[in-house]
């Protein structure tokens, strides 16, 4: 397994300092990790006009310094993206696959949707599961014809829970597209990660790796840095290795079904960038040896 980390993890860094995607795909290759996954590519911090032309420009760059290229994540919405614009969000979609094939990543994340704005349009997931579903299919197969997979996250809350993720792996039925399993996200949704990852493992094409804090929603919130879980306990990200999150434990069972992909850290704590990023490569690397 390789150990890589995501461009999102440098973005305490990138804000305090200006910084661009050379600068911190420099400190990565530094730090020992053997490639970066790329968020949502912004033009302007590798010097383009345009996402396609900064996509191949830091493919150029990393290819010099030896970084390899993981997975391209892109937010998407099916139901509400575009303005409620199907047909515009799978077309957005289908471009980012174009940006993930400059890139030269393999895979490309997309979210499926946040939910619904209003009960007239639905109740619940398997509602949105049956809206979703056709979209999804067609940006997978589109993708297929360049030699990309696509995946959806548990994220964002509407769509975390292993089993809403697991019934629309299996409504999409296509074998290009699974699950980029993100190991600390089922935190949000109030789930034990241990019982979500060993439902999601089966599905991994790609896995990340966050760990956070966690206090019970019946004390006062904590304040600066914390969010609230679906169920209104308070999380906070922090270091790979220093939260609550079992990550060894969670490794091992991915590891045991058959994983044997990629490794991302994704950090979005309160702590110094540098020292965190650091200190997760050295928690992960002990985890892989």
């Amino acid at each position: 397994m390789k150990i890589g980390v995501t461009s999102y993890s440098f973005s305490q860094m990138i804000r305090k300092t200006g910084t661009n995607y050379f600068r911190i795909c420099d400190a990565a290759k530094d730090m020992g990790y053997e490639f970066m996954d790329f968020t949502d590519i912004d033009p302007a911090l590798a010097g383009a006009d345009n996402d396609i032309k900064a996509a191949k420009v830091i493919n150029d760059y990393c290819g010099k310094i030896g970084l390899e290229i993981g997975c391209y994540t892109v937010g998407a919405d099916f139901i509400n993206g575009s303005n409620g614009n199907v047909k515009a969000e799978i077309e957005n979609i289908k471009h980012k696959v174009d940006v993930a094939a400059a890139l030269g990543a393999k895979i490309m994340r997309h979210d499926a949707t946040g939910g619904f704005k209003s009960q007239e349009q639905g109740r619940n997931y398997r509602d949105a599961i049956k809206l979703i579903a056709e979209p999804i299919r067609e940006v997978t197969r589109y993708a297929a014809f360049l030699g990309i997979k696509t995946c959806t996250e548990n994220h964002g809350y509407f769509m975390q829970d292993s089993n809403r993720v697991e019934e629309l792996i299996l409504a999409v039925d296509d074998p290009n597209y699974g699950w980029l399993v993100n190991v600390g996200n089922f935190m949000c949704a109030d789930e034990d990660s241990v019982h979500a990852v060993s439902t999601a493992a089966p599905y991994a094409f790609y896995v990340h790796v966050k760990d956070f804090l966690w206090k019970s929603g019946k004390e006062l919130t904590p304040g600066d840095g914390w969010f609230q879980t679906r169920g209104g306990n308070y999380l906070r990200g922090t270091v790979v290795g220093h939260g609550v999150v079992p990550v060894a434990q969670c490794i091992n069972i991915l590891k045991n079904a058959g994983y044997d992909g990629n490794l991302t850290v994704e950090f979005e704590g309160m702590e110094e960038n540098t020292d965190a990023l650091k200190a997760a490569y050295n928690y992960m690397k002990r985890i892989t040896e």
